[in-house]
């Protein structure tokens, strides 16, 4: 029997945020200290009111299907959540609850793009946004943003990047895998040319909303009353509430977007997990525990950025956001420890895996080949501790 996976899949990149954590586990498996920095999860435990939320809604018995789109009183905390938190007026009409944000980014790519539209993908990027663009057989036109500009793209690249094929302009703030945040500033000049262009939407990934360390805090592009109804803002519970696994994400948007976004996935998995749901309800109750986790995540990364620009070489900018520091690692391409080169980030990555045990991610796969990717949600110990192996194997890299 031919075994012949279909070209969309062929096609199709593994995520090197995965597949690093695979061999960490390979590796840890075989005996060794693996120092797992390469996947983004929080370490910390999903907080009390939340747990307590679903073992009622076992007790009472919440089993059943769920409808496509969401539980109604789940898509009337989020209308109010938009409200409140982001300055966005969306009825629980508005609202598609999918299994976590990656695949509400995945149904709304589906839902716009056209076989030949293009996708203004800012980067660093999410390494999933131009796979996901890829099997909608759209095009992903990668902006790069500067280093010196903290890895944001400009008003002015975006505009000179939009074409008649222009579909989506997708991002993510704060940013994974930089921890970048735009400001209301940048957001309202990058909405200005969006302004101009009718055709263009807006797809805005807010997973780590939360973890935001700006003074001025978090702010939404879809609050901006000229684009609102062509911004498609994505969020979840995974990043700032630590539920991961609990598999909650959703999307804010124009009617018919949700529209379209609800008969997909009526045909794809239908309602999403229904103790889950019953449990998200009570999420923005009491926000305590996620500025508990906030603020460990601020310190950490002050220890991690404090620490690698230690190590010679090593660019390191000051993330306002999310759980990661991205460092510029390429003053290393081209050296060896006497038996491997290091081409690229991936050869570093792997290099620093194999020898020094810890697992960070190539940036090859976020749009930034210069750098490597090392999550900060870890204990202060296992940071403090990473960092020193990084830094004691690179130093044998001549």
């Amino acid at each position: 029997m031919a075994q012949v996976l279909a070209d969309r899949i062929n096609n199709l990149e593994e995520s090197s945020t995965l597949a690093m954590s695979k061999k960490s586990r390979e590796l840890a498996a075989q005996g060794h200290k693996v120092i797992n920095l390469s996947i983004g999860e929080p370490d910390f435990k999903t907080p009390k009111h939340i747990c307590d939320a679903a073992k009622d809604a076992i007790d009472k018995g919440f089993h059943s299907y769920t409808p496509v789109a969401g539980i109604p009183e789940l898509r009337k905390a989020i209308s109010e959540k938009f409200k409140r938190d982001n300055n966005i007026d969306w009825a629980p009409e508005n609202i598609v609850v999918s299994t976590g944000a990656k695949h509400s980014l995945a149904n709304v790519i589906s839902v716009l793009v056209n076989p030949g539209d293009e996708v203004i993908i800012l980067a660093p990027y999410w390494v999933s946004y131009s796979e996901m663009v890829k099997l909608a057989e759209g095009n992903s036109v990668v902006l790069e943003g500067a280093f010196e500009n903290d890895f944001k793209v400009t008003a002015e690249q975006l505009e000179k990047a939009i074409t008649e094929k222009t579909k989506v302009v997708m991002f993510a703030s704060p940013n994974n895998p930089t921890g970048s945040v735009y400001s209301e500033s940048e957001l309202r000049a990058i909405a200005k040319v969006i302004e101009e262009h009718p055709n263009v939407f807006v797809l805005a990934d807010e997973i780590y909303e939360y973890i935001n360390f700006r003074e001025e805090g978090h702010f939404s592009i879809g609050s901006i009353p000229e684009i609102k109804d062509r911004v498609i803002t994505v969020n979840g519970m995974a990043k700032g509430f630590a539920m991961t696994g609990w598999r909650i994400g959703f999307i804010g948007a124009a009617k018919w977007i949700a529209d379209g976004v609800e008969k997909l996935q009526g045909q794809i998995t239908s309602g999403t997990n229904h103790i889950a749901q019953r449990a998200s309800v009570v999420a923005w109750d009491d926000m305590s525990a996620a500025e508990t986790m906030r603020k460990a995540y601020l310190q950490r990364r002050d220890i991690v950025v404090n620490l690698l620009k230690e190590i010679p070489g090593f660019k390191v900018n000051v993330p306002e956001g999310a759980f990661y520091a991205f460092p510029d690692v390429s003053a290393y391409f081209g050296k060896s420890d006497g038996e491997k080169v290091i081409a690229n980030s991936d050869d570093l990555a792997l290099w620093l895996l194999e020898k020094a045990y810890v697992a960070t991610v190539a940036g090859s796969g976020f749009g930034a080949p210069n750098c490597i990717r090392i999550s900060t949600a870890a204990s202060e110990e296992s940071l403090r501790e990473a960092i020193a192996r990084i830094k004691e194997a690179v130093a044998t890299l001549k």
